[in-house]
């Protein structure tokens, strides 16, 4: 293994549903799996849902807290978009397309599982956008 992989553990309440939503809905690859927790490959990615005992509720807006991932070609991020409208997932935001004709420009949507946990998955048009544009101030959506 050469690469650098990010890690994320996020709460469910339930395993069973969890493997459903991340396994079935999103094509997440399963790995280790435990009366406790699950572990996922999310695109190259570990995941790790732990079960929780606390109640989890929705957050109002998609800020401040949310995961997801940059995809490098579009056609992969349309395809998750595609997968994503044929299982019936929940969006929290359909796709959009934020500040065309700029710099920054990119594609976006939001998810949320059935545990309140969103993601959002982007593709943007310029690769350098995603840590670049330091010109720019316009991160994510003007709150309302």
């Amino acid at each position: 293994m050469n690469q650098t992989l990010f890690h994320l553990a996020f709460p469910i309440t339930d395993i069973v549903q969890a493997k459903a939503y991340y396994v079935d809905g999103l094509g997440c690859i399963p790995g280790r799996e435990n009366k406790h927790a699950l572990i996922l490959n999310l695109y190259g990615h570990q995941l790790v849902a732990h079960l929780t005992k606390e109640k989890l509720e929705p957050q109002r807006g998609i800020y401040p807290r949310h995961f997801g991932i940059i995809f490098t070609s579009e056609h992969d991020w349309k395809d998750l978009l595609q997968r994503a409208q044929q299982k019936e997932l929940v969006f929290r935001e359909e796709a959009k397309h934020r500040f065309p004709d700029s710099p920054l420009e990119h594609r976006t949507f939001f998810l949320e599982d059935p545990f309140y946990n969103l993601m959002e998955y982007k593709y943007y048009r310029y690769p350098e956008a995603v840590f670049g544009g330091s010109d720019y101030v316009s991160i994510g959506d003007t709150p309302a």
